[in-house]
């Protein structure tokens, strides 16, 4: 029963909402209850969806995130609850997802005297703020009520500092029910541009000038530049801006295996995915180029992979709160960072060559209401990596993932998990015109993908595509009875191989196996899911035209479907570290030579 005075757990909920949370995802439990009952009081402003597993929580806020932009929030209690949030904020603080993890704790006076799920640090427990801090950019532990405006106010605004990622309050339960003064409000945070502090790396400063340079100079010269474009740019909302800068450039562009949705998939300047999941034409740009611009991202190693030799050869240019992980050396050519907000640097950057006298008369187009010098003519589609053939049962990846692209809805939402599948979406796939992508690269958790399309059809209202393997499914798959309890426009795609298919690759690739720790028996995933769920649409594929039909028959419904395709576990994906090996086998079992094997899954 509630007090007349709002609690702590109220004054939560109402400043959340004030700030723009609508959706909480989470699981329940004795000391989160409170945050869920002061949710109900809200009268529908804000919602809150129970998921299966506190994992899939996280995704679900950091889907709702990626494709709405809006807060994303996740609730969890103490215990083992809590630390199934673990892989989740792992993820948000590699890929710098902005969350807030709202956790409860037991009563204080129980803590240290033996309390169930005690972790407070007390008398041998362990210390859950130690915990969360390794997983994210601010944590702090609500002790006193009076506290609770300052911390949430500096838990809100560490997501949105330049360096974002999730931010973790933890909330004993007597905390939660305590009597609460209004707290400040957080709109404040909404405005103005994410910046780096001003001054706190002179470096920077005179990076950016010798950027703005060095971008007049190339332009100057009619200079070869590939830009290859990361997910912030996405996160960033500053998708016109980079297609106006590569227009001024006369610029490719590349994306990273995350970031398929930065750049337009049929724009004549689009070079294809860069790095182990990429396409041939992006490290050949590369070689040709004299300047390379990184946009939102630091191109870690999945994105650089087969770009090292010529990344330190050419010029590069990283506009990204974080410097590249390529080096500086002290011979080679200039790299150089900028840091600031995204899309402030880019304008700025545009705004300086589009003084420039201009190259003859290219044709211009217009992104997001900006101006941008459009590709003199058609380029061709970005080349495919080439795997062997299978011979086997099943229908092949890259056959699936072009019937998939056919019936995608202009407005889907791409969501793609780990492994084998994964690699054939990421090099097959088009982002559809209007639709968005999305991919855990970060941690690369099996099952990531359930809950972030689920999350993603709360956000936008649209049809999720779900893409993952078997593996995924068994991990977190049972997320789907969240898509059919919330009726959701969701379509899981799971490609059944009856394996952990990339793990299979890697023994018989590394190990000349004769054996395999990763094939399952067969499993009818169709009929499992549809018998348990009987409202659910849910059918099996072996061939395209199968696939076809399935898929064409969800979007004709309004709510979840299952579509499981049968295929097959030694089918080699378009990955670059397996095609290496097949082309040249190590000399010893397990053996890889420099970068040869990247390890996945």
């Amino acid at each position: 029963m509630r007090n007349s005075r709002p609690r702590v757990a109220d004054r939560i909920i109402s400043a959340l909402a004030d700030f723009g949370v609508d959706h909480l995802f989470g699981v329940g439990g004795a000391n989160i209850e409170d945050l869920y009952d002061a949710a109900q009081a809200t009268g529908g402003k804000v919602r809150a969806v129970v998921a299966k597993h506190e994992f899939s929580a996280v995704t679900m806020a950091e889907g709702y995130h990626r494709t709405s932009g809006k807060p994303g929030v996740v609730m969890a209690t103490s215990g083992a609850g809590a630390m199934n949030l673990v892989p989740g904020l792992a993820e948000a603080h590699a890929a710098r997802i902005p969350l807030l993890a709202l956790i409860g704790q037991p009563p204080r006076p129980l803590e240290g005297h033996g309390a169930f799920q005690d972790s407070s640090g007390l008398a041998g427990a362990f210390d859950a703020v130690e915990l969360f801090r390794t997983v994210s950019r601010f944590c702090a532990r609500v002790d006193d009520p009076s506290d609770l405006g300052k911390l949430l106010t500096e838990a809100v605004a560490a997501t949105r500092a330049p360096r974002r990622g999730p931010a973790v309050l933890l909330l004993p339960k007597d905390v939660q029910q305590a009597p609460s003064d209004p707290v400040p409000d957080l709109a404040g945070l909404l405005s103005g541009p994410e910046t780096a502090p001003a001054g706190a790396d002179p470096r920077a400063a005179a990076d950016r000038d010798a950027a703005a340079d060095l971008l007049a100079d190339a332009v100057g010269r009619g200079a070869d530049v590939l830009v290859v474009a990361g997910d912030g740019v996405g996160r960033g909302d500053a998708r016109a801006e980079l297609a106006r800068l590569a227009g001024l450039l006369g610029a490719a562009v590349a994306v990273t295996p995350e970031a398929k949705d930065a750049f337009d998939n049929h724009d004549p300047r689009f070079a294809g995915v860069a790095g182990a999941i990429g396409h041939p034409t992006v490290p050949r740009h590369l070689e040709k180029a004299e300047l390379c611009v990184l946009v939102g991202t630091r191109l870690p190693v999945m994105a650089r992979t087969g770009l090292e030799e010529a990344l330190g050869n050419t010029s590069l240019i990283c506009y990204d709160p974080e410097p590249p992980f390529t080096a500086r050396t002290v011979d080679g050519p200039p790299v150089l960072h900028v840091d600031g907000d995204l899309r402030t640097e880019l304008r700025a950057a545009a705004e300086r060559l589009a003084a420039l006298p201009l190259r003859p008369e290219p044709s211009r187009g217009t992104v997001g209401g900006l101006e941008y010098l459009a590709a003199p003519a058609p380029a061709p589609a970005p080349a495919s990596a080439s795997a062997p053939a299978s011979d086997t049962a099943g229908l092949r990846l890259v056959d699936a993932v072009q019937v998939i692209e056919s019936l995608l809805p202009d407005d889907a939402t791409v969501v793609s998990d780990a492994g084998n599948a994964s690699a054939a979406a990421i090099h097959h796939l088009s982002v559809p015109p209007r639709g968005q992508f999305v991919l855990a690269l970060g941690m690369g958790g099996m099952g990531h993908s359930f809950g972030a399309g689920i999350g993603a059809a709360f956000a936008t209202g649209r049809r999720s595509y779900v893409l993952s393997g078997d593996g995924g499914f068994y991990a977190h798959g049972m997320e789907v009875h969240t898509a059919v309890e919330h009726d959701l426009p969701v379509t899981f795609v799971v490609f059944n191989n009856n394996a952990h298919a990339m793990c299979v690759l890697r023994e018989q690739l590394l190990y000349a196996a004769d054996y395999s720790y990763n094939t399952f028996r067969p499993a009818d995933i169709a009929a499992g899911a549809g018998a348990m769920f009987p409202t659910l649409t849910a059918r099996s594929a072996r061939t395209p035209d199968e696939l076809r039909r399935a898929l064409a028959e969800t979007n004709a419904g309004a709510g979840p479907a299952l579509v499981c395709v049968e295929s097959d576990p030694y089918e080699t994906p378009p990955f670059v570290p397996f095609l290496r090996l097949i082309d040249d086998p190590p000399s010893e079992p397990g053996a890889a030579h420099g970068d040869r094997v990247t390890p996945v899954g």
